[in-house]
């Protein structure tokens, strides 16, 4: 299965390194639409969406010293991309109050990955996207991290700034808390029935 928004632009990335302007439209023609995807998955607006693609982009041209050759630069500019998302997400004070808020009383039991594949296949993007706007930031750029971009513990670990130990319980309530959105539009925008 190819991973959505994969691209590695390689010989581009080389070029943009060495100073070539040229190179960075290549860049962000090949690259720009995926990660606004990414964005709009993990963003509660388009606007909000719009603006991080662009911000990510700069920081992108900004950082491409620090990028490693070696390694994916898709897998490089998700990470950039995923700091820049949970960082716009964690300066909105009532998104940050919400994401704590009875955290000790969510349950652990939660659907199999298949009973929750098959529910999200039922609905339209645009209720999943409702539903994921919903949920506290944490929740929402976990599943967008490992379920969108396909992200393994390790990368979602140091892209929400937690241990990897503490990604599984992240994923697990996540989860729940999806279910519950896509179950029942608005229980959680409601304050959630426990």
């Amino acid at each position: 299965m190819s991973v959505p928004g994969r691209i590695e632009p390689g010989e581009a990335v080389q070029r943009a390194q060495a100073g070539d302007a040229e190179a960075w439209g290549e860049i962000y023609r090949q690259c720009a639409p995926a990660i606004f995807r990414f964005c709009r998955r993990a963003l509660p607006t388009r606007e909000d969406a719009e603006d991080a693609t662009t911000e990510i982009f700069m920081k992108v041209r900004e950082k491409i010293g620090q990028y490693d050759p070696s390694r994916s630069f898709s897998a490089w500019l998700y990470k950039v991309s995923a700091n820049h998302c949970w960082d716009m997400l964690r300066r909105r004070k009532g998104r940050q109050d919400k994401e704590t808020e009875d955290v000790a009383e969510l349950p652990l039991a939660h659907p199999a990955p298949g009973q929750l594949e098959r529910l999200i296949a039922r609905i339209t993007s645009e209720e999943v996207r409702g539903a994921l706007g919903r949920l506290p930031a944490r929740a929402r750029m976990a599943l967008v991290l490992r379920y969108y971009s396909e992200m393994d513990y390790d990368e979602i670990a140091e892209a929400l700034g937690v241990p990897r130990g503490y990604v599984g319980v992240v994923l697990l309530r996540a989860r729940q808390e999806l279910r519950q959105a896509l179950e029942r539009p608005g229980a959680l925008a409601a304050g959630g029935t426990r």
